[in-house]
């Protein structure tokens, strides 16, 4: 299948489903991907369609000043100001635009961890409990790693693949780290570098879109073999305006939707909710009724509510006179400050990585009155860090509708303090490393890519949307499978364990709950053998 030709789109081929998934990115499509040898009907929808192969997906004029793959409506900030998302409709969702790495959150991370602004909150499930299903992630997305380089990974099995390795300038780097007693270790990263693999490690990745399809997006590891199966229908161009219930509310049977300008309804024995945090929550706020006026399954009144999308900073160092001939840069992070604070701050700081090699064009929008020369020798002469720090789940964080029904995110950061020590220190860092100069810029509501926390699961249904499988308290056979049932949201990239609980929620479903499919009763010995968890 090219990624230029989307299947026909011309309409559901049934007027009902057992599984209805609605949202194509990591949870969605892993979703599919997980129930396609069920038994079970499934229909795959996606508001937008697959991003086009092309030459504009690895040009930086294309992508980053004219913002041809950007196709999120705005949204609104909580005094009503316009902003554009990090958001992208197409199938496999931000994944087409990622950068790629796929960690698992740590043991320490599934447990209540104390911040100066509060207590990140314990998950109602482990580490152990997610164990099998991250293995089985990292299989399906191919990911590339070293188990024995970051003493905070605990694991006793090796990668589906070994780790990519560094560039000369970044294997410098790792060496300076390591004379300053920190310890780099090789960021796991989901590509196609197998035998024969597409991958050619350009400095194209970390934000583009990936003409020869070698970025392990949700796409074309999961979406695709899907499809192949014959038991799993896409349909894009579809958005869903809510989720219908029975007349008691306590049982959804389907989705109502606007497909290319025409409104229908698909029946469903299961809803699964996958639309990223914000536009869960909006589908859930949308899909109020008379019954349940604050949205379905919000008895709790926390759907929306607890949103999270990390502190986040870029930070530049750059030597004037020695240039980084890096191009695949992104393959280098360091963990010494993931659970660990500083004399003055004896709190966790948050994660470091490098990120892609940023280019001339990926900084002009923000540094507009700075000459294009001057870019482009910063540029060259540059290597480039992302770094993290956690958010906490606060309530007054939320997400809600404008009375047009428009999508308002309120956000005031939290735990801004340990963010401030973290860029302190890591400056000295870079200093350290031989960069005299650096430049560090928070990001601001727009940076959003990993959002989550506003439909949170949890055991009591007075302070949680969700049970620990990811279905409603309030509604029997809708579930939400994305990061919006995260109760915290660690200080990494979180696609692998919306993936891994993707592969979970899917066991528990096939062993337990597959409402309107007789086939399932037969597949669940079969499928919880392989696989068993908690539950």
């Amino acid at each position: 299948m090219s990624g230029n030709s989307p299947l026909p789109g011309d309409g559901p081929k049934r007027s009902r489903y057992d599984v209805v998934i609605v949202g194509s990115g990591m949870g969605g499509a892993t979703m599919a991907y997980a129930l396609k040898d069920s038994g079970a009907s499934v229909l795959l929808i996606e508001r937008g369609d697959f991003l086009p192969q092309e030459k504009q997906n690895w040009d930086a004029d294309a992508v980053f000043i004219k913002h041809r793959y950007q196709n999120a409506e705005k949204w609104y900030d909580a005094a009503g100001k316009a902003f554009t998302p990090g958001n992208y409709y197409y199938v496999g969702g931000n994944t087409k635009l990622y950068g790629s790495s796929l960690v698992r959150f740590r043991r320490t991370d599934f447990r209540a961890t104390e911040h100066a602004d509060g207590t990140s909150p314990e998950w109602p499930f482990t580490y152990d409990d997610l164990r099998p299903y991250y293995l089985r992630a990292e299989r399906l997305y191919r990911v590339h790693g070293d188990q024995h380089d970051d003493p905070t990974l605990e694991r006793d099995e090796p990668f589906p693949f070994p780790a990519i390795g560094h560039e000369p300038p970044v294997q410098e780097a790792a060496e300076a780290l390591k004379r300053m007693g920190f310890t780099p270790s090789n960021i796991p990263l989901g590509v196609d570098l197998r035998d024969g693999g597409r991958c050619i490690r350009c400095a194209t990745c970390d934000g583009f879109p990936c003409r020869v399809l070698a970025k392990s997006d949700a796409d074309v590891c999961a979406v695709r073999p899907a499809l192949a199966s014959g038991s799993v229908e896409l349909l894009t161009n579809a958005q869903v305006e809510r989720v219908r219930t029975d007349a008691t509310g306590a049982r959804a049977t389907g989705v109502d939707i606007t497909h290319r300008g025409s409104s229908r309804s698909v029946d469903a024995g299961t809803v699964i909710v996958c639309c990223g945090a914000v536009n869960s929550a909006a589908l859930l706020l949308r899909s109020a009724t008379d019954r349940d006026p604050r949205g379905l399954g919000n008895s709790s009144g926390v759907v929306g509510r607890h949103y999270m999308v990390h502190n986040n900073s870029v930070m530049v160092g750059v030597h004037p006179t020695r240039r980084n001939t890096a191009e695949f840069q992104k393959t280098l992070y360091v963990n010494d400050f993931y659970t660990k604070g500083t004399a003055d701050h004896p709190f966790p700081l948050g994660h470091v990585q490098l990120i892609g090699k940023l280019q001339a064009e990926m900084l002009a929008g923000q540094r507009p009155a700075i000459p294009a020369w001057a870019l482009r020798y910063a540029a060259h002469r540059s290597m480039d860090w992302w770094l993290f720090t956690e958010d906490l789940p606060d309530p007054g964080n939320r997400v809600s509708l404008t009375p047009r029904g428009d999508i308002q995110v309120r956000w005031v950061p939290n735990n801004v303090r340990a963010h401030q020590v973290l860029v302190r220190e890591m400056r000295k860092l870079l200093r350290g490393m031989g960069y005299p100069l650096v430049f560090s810029q928070r990001t601001g509501i727009e940076v959003n890519s990993h959002q989550a926390g506003t439909v949170r699961a949890g055991t009591d249904p007075a302070t949680s949307a969700l049970d620990p499988n990811c279905r409603s308290h309030d509604v029997d056979n809708l579930y939400v499978v994305d990061s919006s049932f995260f109760p915290s949201l660690p200080v990494m990239n979180p696609a692998l364990t919306i993936a891994a609980n993707a592969l979970r929620v899917a066991d528990h479903l096939i062993g337990n709950h597959l409402t309107g499919n007789a086939a399932a009763t037969t597949t669940t010995a079969t499928v919880s053998t392989q696989h068993t968890t908690k539950r």
